[in-house]
């Protein structure tokens, strides 16, 4: 009897094995490769069936726990100090061993698309940077992108760590990668980055429930979200309307369904008008036509860029885009974001005469090609210059396509399916870059900013850990005369956050690009950030973590004096001369360009035509271009000041 107890025991443990049932399950995060953080407790957690008892060894200490009624597990190491590789093991009903595991400084990349940007997207800049990339030390996990309205989610579906090299690092965050390669190359400690970005992403889609009670408006969003119907109602009438607008598009483009189609080189092409290129449809005859409008251009290549590899570089294209060279296709780009960068293979140019056309669908607004980026064909380290002169066609027009929902950017989405997986490991710090998606509505960002780091503090359990941030870059086009910008209030949310305990901003308002809101520079952006952890987080206390600060005002006569911290070794002109675009105003708050000068640690502003000014601002556009205010270190010109607006305080009655 008891014989037959126990085989019948032994049958059940083996079949709950083999179906997998109580079987120990890490969360995606504990894998092989992966960085812990140092300096404190190493947090282990994981699934396995009710009442299992779990082991977990690690560098020479063994320590227990036994899953509760839910299955869930919670195993604390002791700390360690930065170093590796490790293995760890842990046992329950199996028995799985991680390996390759590196004790350094793990940040949290977060934001949306300056902050997801790969390296691949700039890869034509850093291609040294690139080759030379290989390092073990330097370590990503690509949090895919998700949402989730219902609740927050215990795990990631997908990701696993991925140790720097030439061929891995091109799909590291660009920002977060110069980050951590200027801090290994200063601490020689093991960077782990947890890459959780989504382009375009508002900040109430990273705040959890708690945090969205302050906010009712997006609190409500998030309440019809937590029923499916809600938004798979949506998403499903959108895809009609939008799949019945590319089928009209494409059944009704006469250059799809002429008698020859329009990319054959042997088109004839003689009656289309001509257009420069880059420029914008709009601007050069054509009207804001949705669509299809197809560009054609034909040149001469010499023999000896023919028979090798070529690349065909078309700048940034409005909306979407097909090209083909000689007839043939050669690629295409789905949205208006990405540089243009057409591989072309050995072969498909011929001496000559050849035919490039390009195939381009906008769905609403402006169409066309972004000016100053590089429209050229190169090979052999020869270049023939694709601007100006293109002829063109309307294949088709359409209305424009109605905007649809994006599901990423509601309230609580990300923070569920991207952030709430995370809190369980432990972390150096949050390195952030986002704005962008907030700027329709800048009055409420510095609430919602503040708010969101409150909220990640709370649910981390690890007290007010670094955050690091990127002020918005310069963007758009510059304006003659001073005057209100969304960009500029935004900027100044982020300045006013930094009252916030245990934050930095680095400002990158001289690093922007005016035609491109993802502005190529990235190796800047990570040193800064990485300037301002040496000050706040690895307690370098000579360094200059930031351009010249905002401080104080007072007016005296008819000048306003600003005081300002940070300021290094002295306050510049960039590049000499006057101090360029600061603004003054009176009690009627219209704001002039004004004179400034230098003075010590202050900066006095005036304009002969407002007596008796009350305001002042300094940088406040979308794109400040030409603003020179820095500070100065070791006799170099250093980091550009923050934007900023102030006004004199009025007396009490």
């Amino acid at each position: 009897m008891n014989k037959s107890k126990l085989f019948i025991g032994a049958l059940a443990v083996l079949l709950t094995s083999v179906a997998g049932y109580g079987q120990v399950k890490l969360p995606r995060l504990i894998s092989d490769g992966m960085v812990l953080q140092r300096g404190v407790e190493i947090k282990t957690w994981g699934w396995a069936g009710p009442a299992e008892h779990i082991t977990v060894k690690f560098d020479g200490e063994t320590e227990s726990a036994v899953t509760g009624d839910d299955g869930k597990w919670f195993i604390t190491l002791k700390p360690r100090r930065a170093g590796g590789p490790y293995v760890m093991n842990i046992d329950g009903i199996n028995h799985i061993m991680v390996k390759n595991i590196l004790v350094g400084d793990v940040w949290v990349c977060s934001g949306q698309s300056n902050m997801e940007l790969p390296m691949e997207r700039v890869k034509e800049k850093y291609a040294d940077v690139i080759a030379h990339a290989a390092n073990p030390s330097i370590r990503q996990f690509k949090v895919a992108t998700n949402y989730n309205f219902v609740s927050p989610v215990d795990d990631l579906p997908s990701g696993s760590w991925k140790a720097a090299d030439s061929t891995t690092v091109l799909q590291f965050t660009a920002v977060g990668y110069f980050f951590a390669k200027s801090l290994f190359e200063k601490y020689h400690v093991p960077i782990g980055l947890i890459n959780a970005s989504v382009g375009g992403s508002p900040a109430q889609a990273w705040l959890s429930e708690r945090a969205l009670h302050a906010f009712p408006d997006y609190l409500e969003i998030a309440e019809k979200y937590k029923d499916s119907a809600y938004p798979n109602g949506i998403a499903q009438k959108e895809k009609v309307i939008s799949d019945d607008w590319y089928r009209r598009i494409r059944e009704g483009d006469k250059g799809l369904h002429d008698n020859r189609p329009w990319y054959d080189p042997a088109f004839d092409a003689s009656a289309w008008k001509s257009m420069s290129v880059p420029g914008y449809w709009a601007d050069q005859g054509l009207p804001s036509t949705n669509g299809v409008v197809w560009f054609r251009k034909e040149i001469d290549v010499p023999a000896v860029m023919t028979g090798i590899p070529a690349r065909l570089l078309l700048g940034r294209i409005v909306d979407r885009d097909s090209v083909y060279v000689n007839g043939q296709f050669a690629g295409t780009t789905g949205y208006q974001w990405p540089p243009r960068i057409y591989e072309l293979p050995a072969g498909l140019l011929k001496p000559g005469k050849n035919t490039i056309v390009i195939r381009v669908i906008n769905s609403a607004g402006r169409g066309g090609f972004v000016p100053d980026k590089p429209y050229r064909l190169t090979a052999a380290g020869k270049t023939i210059d694709l601007t100006g002169s293109w002829v063109y066609q309307p294949g088709v027009t359409a209305d424009p396509l109605p905007a649809s929902t994006n599901f990423n950017y509601q309230p609580g989405g990300l923070f569920n399916a991207m952030i709430a997986p995370l809190l369980r490991h432990s972390i150096k710090g949050v390195i952030w870059y986002q704005g962008e998606g907030n700027t329709g509505k800048p009055a409420e960002y510095r609430s919602l900013f503040s708010s969101l780091i409150a909220d990640w503090r709370s649910v981390w359990r690890e007290g007010n850990f670094p955050f690091l941030y990127v002020q918005l870059a310069n963007f758009m086009a510059t304006k003659d005369e001073p005057g209100e910008s969304n960009w500029a209030d935004l900027r100044e949310a982020q300045r006013l956050t930094l009252s916030v305990p245990a934050t930095a901003m680095a400002v990158i308002s001289d690093i922007g690009e005016w035609n491109d809101v993802h502005p190529l520079d990235k190796e800047d952006v990570g040193k800064r950030l990485e300037l301002a952890a040496e000050k706040l987080v690895y307690g370098d206390r000579w360094v200059i973590p930031s351009g010249p600060l905002y401080e104080s005002m007072h007016v005296s006569g008819n000048e306003i004096h600003v005081h300002f911290s940070n300021i290094g070794e002295g306050l510049v002109a960039k590049g000499g001369g006057e101090l360029k675009y600061f603004a003054i105003a009176g009690e009627d708050k219209k704001f002039v360009w004004a004179k400034a000068r230098i003075a010590g640690d202050k900066v006095i502003v005036w304009n002969d035509q407002v007596p008796h000014p009350v305001a002042v601002r300094y940088a406040w556009a979308d794109n400040p271009e030409g603003a020179n205010l820095y500070n100065k270190s070791n006799y170099k010109v250093w980091l550009p000041a923050s934007s900023f607006s102030a006004e004199k305080k009025r007396k009490r009655r």
